[in-house]
């Protein structure tokens, strides 16, 4: 019986998930039904084991009971950003091979860039074709998995496509690092989820949450002051953030943040984006050492965590590994020494490809079979991670490599700076200098951020100018979309 079967008999009136935007509820054993009702009208359809389902879906129960019920009936889920652009919905769908994409009836019009090929259903077409279908017992098919795209921070997303996992090994847990033991997840478990389902990370967490017996409760959007009315009303235990999430909610008043109990928060999860050290060293002032972060990405080829206690000890690491080995390489391929930056590789992670792109795994993977994200960093004597950047985000000043991300800490202490990218933008004498891109707070001027800039920065780190804008572009998950800044800031601008 699958997890959630398991505690759908153990306690079917619980709730599983509480949508609180439409205050809908799935209580387990709900949710239980519909995804078994939704694994038999898929079967009906004739889909086979490793066929693609596609979800064009906000938070709502369609997604988690087409998630479950997809990968019971043993297929590749794949959700789509409903901010993508026409063209990147049509290229997922055509690069992924998904033979039914289902759609909210809002979202028709970029449901509609989908090319030839494969059927198009809204949630309430496919509701009302599984209420046709007979119960019967379904096969024993291999577990589906999701089919997640990148988040196209590079250029058009990317698939990651793993095998199914076979029907006896169904209880196996994917990685080593325990949900249970390193975050506490159980039974008693009520995790609050801000972000799109439809990202990994929140897609993730919030079934994990579910498949411990806990309660997942999401939101459709992300807002500060409602989060922590959430907390309070439902007891809190876990939550997952990303670092702008919390310099919203450091935002807040000081009468906002003592207006609402937060004495179940135990456990705040955090990752995505790197976080500067002022903006966390703040929240763990607010919230206690509750913070816990992790290093990660979609290919899942390793894990690095940390908790408070620790990143007070060594602030700004992202941790040791919690699933694979971590080593730092030049770009001759030599290991290099403790505090020395190089491109971080992991060993003894899970084996991943990119679909339809078998270039870009030889591109992660060394002569070791060790695989990269292509992000830089370094280690200390004691093996925990430093990031420094990525290598496509690297700005090569007067030979000198800066990293945007140390600059972007560094500015982000200025208690008027709300949001700052860091980019290289062309410089006839340099070759490239940073540009600081900056949402300001009232008040904030371009001279004091850079008198500001200078007590903490020197040489090439120092930015040439700064730019205020209203908003920076990101990503769902809080990533920084600096291909967007580059295009946008070619050239440093006059003044």
């Amino acid at each position: 019986m699958p997890l959630l079967g398991q505690w759908a008999a153990r306690q079917p009136d619980r709730p599983a998930a509480i949508f609180v935007d439409s205050g809908e509820t799935l209580t387990f054993a709900q949710l239980d039904e519909r995804a078994t009702q939704a694994a038999r009208w898929l079967v009906s359809r004739g889909l086979q084991p490793g066929d693609g389902v596609a979800l064009l879906l906000e938070n709502q129960p369609d997604f988690l009971v087409l998630s479950y019920g997809a990968k019971r009936a043993g297929l590749m889920v794949t959700p789509l950003s409903i901010h993508l652009q026409p063209h990147e919905v049509a290229h997922v769908l055509a690069d992924s091979g998904a033979r039914l994409l289902i759609y909210a009836p809002a979202l028709a019009t970029l449901a509609a860039a989908r090319p030839g090929g494969g059927a198009r259903l809204t949630t309430e077409e496919g509701r009302g074709a599984a209420g046709t279908v007979p119960p019967a017992p379904l096969p024993q098919r291999p577990i589906g998995r999701e089919f997640l795209y990148s988040s196209g921070t590079t250029g058009l997303p990317k698939g990651i496509r793993r095998a199914l996992t076979p029907f006896e090994d169904r209880h196996t847990p994917e990685f080593d690092m325990s949900w249970k033991d390193f975050y506490g997840f159980d039974e008693r478990t009520v995790y609050l989820s801000p972000a799109p389902l439809y990202h990994a990370a929140p897609n993730r967490y919030v079934q994990r949450a579910i498949d411990h017996g806990g309660t997942a409760i999401i939101t459709r959007r992300f807002d500060a002051e409602q989060c922590l009315a959430l907390i309070a009303k439902h007891r809190v235990t876990h939550s997952q953030w990303v670092p702008t999430m919390f310099v919203r909610l450091l935002a807040l008043s000081g009468a906002t943040r003592r207006a609402h109990d937060l004495s179940s928060h135990r456990c705040a999860i955090h990752a995505a984006a790197p976080c500067p050290v002022a903006v966390k060293r703040a929240m763990i002032d607010w919230w206690g050492p509750i913070l816990r972060e992790y290093y990660a990405g979609s290919e899942g080829i390793g894990v690095c965590c940390i908790d408070s206690a620790d990143w007070l000890r060594k602030p700004g690491s992202v941790g040791r590994p919690a699933y694979g080995a971590v080593h730092i390489l030049g770009d001759d391929g030599g290991a290099l020494p403790p505090g020395e930056v190089g491109r971080i590789w992991f060993a003894g992670g899970a084996r991943f490809a990119y679909h339809n792109a078998p270039e870009k795994p030889a591109e992660a993977y060394n002569d070791h079979g060790w695989a990269t994200l292509h992000d830089l960093g370094h280690v200390d004597a004691k093996g925990y991670l430093y990031l420094s950047d990525r290598r496509a985000d690297l700005i090569l000043s007067g030979g000198v490599n800066v990293y945007p991300a140390e600059i972007e800490a560094a500015l982000a202490g200025h208690p008027l700076v709300a949001d700052i990218g860091v980019i290289g933008v062309a410089d006839a004498e340099f070759g490239e200098r940073p540009l600081a891109v900056v949402v300001p707070r009232e008040g904030l001027t371009a001279t004091a951020l850079l008198e500001f800039a200078r007590a903490r920065l020197a040489g090439p780190r120092l930015p040439r100018a700064v730019e205020f804008v209203d908003e920076l572009p990101r990503s769902e998950a809080g990533k920084l979309l600096r291909r967007v800044l580059k295009e946008r800031f070619r050239v440093i601008p006059p003044g």
